[in-house]
């Protein structure tokens, strides 16, 4: 079951901001020297995407640290990043696990050439846990992951996407499960690679299986793409429903296409994960029109469903030409 048990919140003054500084610095040099980003950011994601909006239970509040979930199937391996954080937590004890959780996510953003996502200090330690099955899991459905985002309060299908781009960091991963010392693997970019590759690969299947299809191209084209398969991404079942999914997969397309477009949306929807009941903010869509009009992109919005729409349109008529 759920609990409600909370600490007292921390009183953010000139002090405890300033131990926030000096923990990004630290959190910055750990992260760089041990190469550990991507289970860092996994750590941050997975301690805010238990937030429940109905109940208000779970999201960052530092209740991973707690065996019973940690110890969780979807949730192994996190230990290692739960001990590269105790020691942050030792030299600023100040601090709440659930920031420090938190605030290594968006440095982790950082170290690997991502963007800079804004922090605000300020989250509450739940001394409970919260129960496994809350965390979206995409080898469920289109349906299922929207059910999930949704209870958390991220109503959009553009922050279900983005935030899986965030996966581009866990092709570092050889084993997230066995971790032991330096990270292992090809440290990876922050960039929008993942969109691209995923592009790519359902491009080459898609013609593999239906070369017809794309007649209109020059032979010796189609045949070039054919023998070259792609490499790099490992297809999960949970990167195949981003491409087989219409909506989904007009998302992956402009960020594979436009690498600025997923970096800012990145740092938007990312800022919302970690602020998880802990910030309160207008519902979906007004949210995205307080952000552009924060932001001074107040033609953003329009351009965005212009360009949607233009695309539901093209698949629109690529459907018809295929089935005459």
């Amino acid at each position: 079951m759920n609990h409600h048990s909370l600490m007292e919140m921390p009183v953010v003054d000139a002090v405890y901001s300033a131990e926030i500084r000096k923990a990004r610095r630290d959190l910055h040099h750990l992260i760089s020297s041990k190469s550990c980003a991507p289970i860092m950011l996994r750590l941050a994601f997975h301690d805010a995407a238990t937030y429940c909006k109905e109940t208000q239970t779970g999201g960052p509040n530092g209740s991973i640290r707690k065996p019973e979930e940690f110890e969780q199937s979807v949730n192994k391996g996190l230990k290692t990043a739960i001990d590269f954080c105790e020691q942050i937590k030792l030299k600023h004890p100040m601090i709440s696990y659930a920031d420090i959780y938190q605030l290594a996510g968006v440095v982790a953003v950082e170290v690997a050439g991502g963007p800079t996502i804004e922090f605000i200090p300020g989250r509450k330690d739940s001394e409970e846990w919260t129960v496994e099955g809350r965390l979206p899991d995409a080898e469920k459905g289109a349906s299922d992951l929207r059910a999930k985002f949704n209870r958390m309060g991220l109503c959009s299908d553009r922050d279900i996407v983005v935030l899986w781009g965030g996966h581009i960091l866990d092709r570092a991963q050889e084993d997230r499960s066995d971790f032991d010392g330096p990270w292992i693997g090809k440290p990876l970019k922050f960039d929008n690679s993942y969109f691209k590759e995923l592009l790519k690969v359902h491009k080459y299947e898609f013609m593999k299986l239906d070369p017809w299809a794309l007649r209109g191209f020059q032979g010796k084209r189609l045949a070039n793409l054919l023998n070259e398969e792609p490499e790099g991404l490992l297809l999960l079942p949970s990167d195949r429903l981003l491409m087989t999914n219409a909506w989904f997969r007009l998302y992956v397309i402009t960020y594979a296409k436009n690498p600025n477009s997923f970096l800012e949306q990145y740092a938007i929807s990312h800022k919302k994960l970690s602020e998880l009941g802990f910030i309160k903010r207008p519902p979906f869509p007004l949210y995205y029109v307080y952000m552009n009009k924060k932001n001074n992109k107040s033609n953003m919005l329009p351009q965005t469903i212009a360009g949607l729409a233009l695309a539901a349109s093209v698949m629109i008529i690529w459907y018809r030409i295929r089935r005459r």
